[in-house]
């Protein structure tokens, strides 16, 4: 499909809807292709109650970080025209999450960050503890994006989630586990595999990330077909994988631990209910990243 066809935007919204998703975050970056878009997809959300966010992207294609003036000024165009659109207004104030960030000095993010962090929350993309421990006093909380993880094979999977989200919390941050309903690396040259199962690996993903006591789950993904962790309805699934997510979703959350986000950079979440769902699309609206079900913790609400 065309990623500027209107009627596509509004149809993933309302099959997203009819799952009980509250909204998709948006990954994007300035151009014009993409700004037209995101102003479009912004639009449409509008007029189906629906709330987004963002998810920078700030690798190019090939991988390499871009230039921290244009992520500055990327990031200003966003805030300027969208701040206070009332489509972003989720958290207590809109999110943005850095994707790439483990690829900046700590320098270079906190010239990016420092002025913005009044109006925006900006989250960081770190791969583990150390890696977000390096930006922790300069970001709102760490997203994790972990598309290709195997539950059944690799070993401490579990743990790493739970540190993460410990190692968020004590600075008292935003932290967003990840889980997917499956991955296949063959389409874009690699080799890995991990099955879907029905349903299963979804599930036990959900589950496992839950355990890391989220603020939300991001879910991978929308519509990463290339991939295989797309939950978009297709030719392959028909609406399986909706099905399994509002299964998941009425279930009872298994019981995690309270924590107190009292350290330097307590984020106010703002009134957040138990199940919001949200999912983060891709702006070329191949909708490449997570969903997020937001939790309600107990946490200081001071403003940062």
């Amino acid at each position: 499909y065309s990623s500027d066809d209107a009627d596509v935007m509004r149809q993933h919204i309302q099959w997203a809807q009819a799952a009980g998703i509250d909204g998709f975050i948006v990954s994007w970056k300035s151009t014009e292709k993409l700004n037209r878009r995101l102003a479009q997809l912004v639009e449409l959300a509008d007029e189906e109650n629906f709330k987004l966010a963002i998810i920078y992207q700030g690798l190019d294609f090939e991988r390499d970080p871009l230039p921290p003036k244009q992520v500055d000024s990327d990031l200003i165009y966003f805030i300027d025209l969208y701040a206070a659109h009332p489509v972003f207004d989720i958290f207590a104030k809109p999110l943005v999450i850095w994707s790439g960030s483990w690829k900046f000095s700590a320098e270079e993010i906190q010239s990016v960050v420092e002025p913005k962090r009044d109006r925006v929350l900006i989250l960081a993309t770190e791969k583990n503890v150390e890696g977000y421990q390096r930006v922790a006093d300069l970001m709102d909380g760490n997203a994790y994006y972990w598309s290709s993880v195997n539950p059944a094979t690799h070993p401490g999977y579990a743990e790493k989630l739970a540190a993460m989200g410990e190692a968020v919390h004590d600075k008292g941050g935003v932290w967003i586990a990840p889980a997917a309903a499956g991955f296949d690396a063959r389409l874009i040259g690699g080799t890995s595999v991990v099955e879907r199962l029905d349903g299963e690996t979804l599930r036990i993903e959900m589950d496992t990330a839950l355990q890391s006591a989220p603020d939300a789950i991001g879910l991978i993904s929308w519509n990463e077909f290339s991939e295989n962790s797309h939950i978009e309805p297709s030719q392959t699934f028909g609406n399986r994988y909706l099905q399994v997510l509002e299964e998941v979703r009425t279930l009872p959350a298994p019981k995690v631990s309270d924590f107190d986000s009292s350290g330097p950079a307590g984020i106010d979440l703002g009134n957040l209910g138990p199940f919001t769902a949200l999912f983060f699309i891709s702006a070329l609206i191949t909708v490449s990243l997570l969903i997020i079900i937001i939790r309600t913790h107990r946490m200081n609400k001071k403003k940062v």
